[in-house]
């Protein structure tokens, strides 16, 4: 199997071929602005130093951590030092984790049947650090007559021990994992419990009664983006779920919080490639 060195080619090799892909990364790749794609991701951390702003989640990432994430989740990897962060990140698309499930086992549950305080975060042990990448590499060197297959099925088998680890997690994790002020986790928690509502800066920096500049200047450096682009991301975040649930287009602008069409229409097609009302159509 073809191994990647860029994410946003095997993103969009695995949504062409409705599959999976596998990307390997030794070196600093352009770090992508908080987003969402149709894929699933896995990332696991070969090595640590950076961090993972999921959602209204901010983790430290160590060696041996890997993350699960689905298509309506928006992330953004940020820096805690100059260091490249070598990783492997699995896309996955949604359609194909179906397809290789059965009535009895659903290995898309790992991604869309979490309970409400679900941690994207596994912390691997070194065993099952080497058990992952014994899977992958069984994956990559699958090659000549039947190679499809097999992918297929250490594929599968990947995925039977990645939902085991998630449902044998018996303790969850502190919601916040970030060393930083904790006036950040302050500000994410509040957009995120306000975020049908319109936010502006002024209201946000008067409710942790802060400076609108200080504010800004501590969200950035603890997320590596804008509050304005984190709301924004967590707004289309939650308007792919609302439109693929079967809501219409005008409900899901008015559920997510933007005031009005023009600018939903915009920033839903910036961040998806498509317009809200192409994405329900292909989601129904």
């Amino acid at each position: 199997m073809q191994e990647f060195h860029s994410c946003k080619a095997a993103i969009n090799d695995c949504l062409t071929q409705h599959r999976f892909a596998i990307a390997h990364l030794y070196q600093e790749e352009k770090t992508m602005e908080m987003h969402i794609h149709d894929s699933y991701e896995i990332y696991f951390a070969i090595s640590g130093g950076k961090q993972f702003l999921i959602d209204n989640r901010l983790y430290d990432i160590a060696v041996g951590d890997l993350f699960i994430i689905n298509q309506y989740e928006s992330h953004y990897l940020t820096s805690r030092d100059s260091e490249p962060l070598e990783r492997i990140v699995i896309s996955i698309h949604p359609e194909f984790m179906q397809k290789i499930s059965t009535p009895t086992t659903n290995l898309d549950a790992c991604f869309s049947d979490r309970p409400r305080d679900f941690q994207h975060r596994l912390s691997l042990t070194k065993e099952q650090q080497q058990k992952f990448l014994y899977h992958i590499n069984q994956i990559l060197s699958a090659d000549g007559f039947g190679a499809d297959v097999l992918e297929t099925s250490y594929f599968t088998a990947l995925m039977v021990f990645l939902n085991s680890l998630v449902q044998e997690q018996s303790r969850p994790l502190p919601t916040s994992h970030s060393r930083y002020n904790p006036q950040v986790q302050e500000a994410i928690t509040y957009i995120n419990s306000h975020i049908c509502e319109p936010i502006s800066l002024a209201d946000l920096a008067d409710q942790l009664f802060l400076s609108e500049s200080y504010l800004c200047r501590i969200f950035k450096a603890a997320t590596g983006t804008t509050i304005s682009k984190y709301i924004i991301a967590r707004r289309i975040s939650m308007a792919k779920a609302l439109l693929a649930s079967g809501h219409s287009v005008s409900e899901s602008q008015e559920l997510c919080g933007f005031g009005d069409y023009s600018n939903f229409l915009k920033a839903f097609t910036k961040a998806v490639g498509i317009s809200p009302k192409k994405y329900a159509q292909l989601s129904q």
